[in-house]
């Protein structure tokens, strides 16, 4: 399984990672992102599925909080799977 983290970038960018992950063969990929970086996930995975990668569906969603230097910063991973 393939991990995408998510940054600044625009959600397209990581949209279209996600699209050649898959195109390389891999069945599951992992979007990452914590703190004001999940609604960019959420984009991206949507454009993934709706756009990219249309036989793709979200098979889990974890939304978890990580303790990075005395901060609780939230956190989400939303994994694609292709059937």
């Amino acid at each position: 399984m393939q991990t995408i983290y998510v940054g600044d970038k625009a959600p397209i960018k990581y949209a279209t990672a996600v699209a050649m992950e898959f195109e390389k063969g891999s069945n599951e990929v992992c979007i990452k992102a914590r703190g004001k970086a999940i609604s960019t996930a959420v984009d991206a995975s949507q454009i993934s599925i709706n756009k990219f990668v249309k036989d793709a569906k979200i098979k889990e969603i974890k939304i978890f909080t990580e303790e990075i230097e005395n901060k609780h910063i939230s956190a989400i991973e939303i994994l694609l799977s292709k059937e």
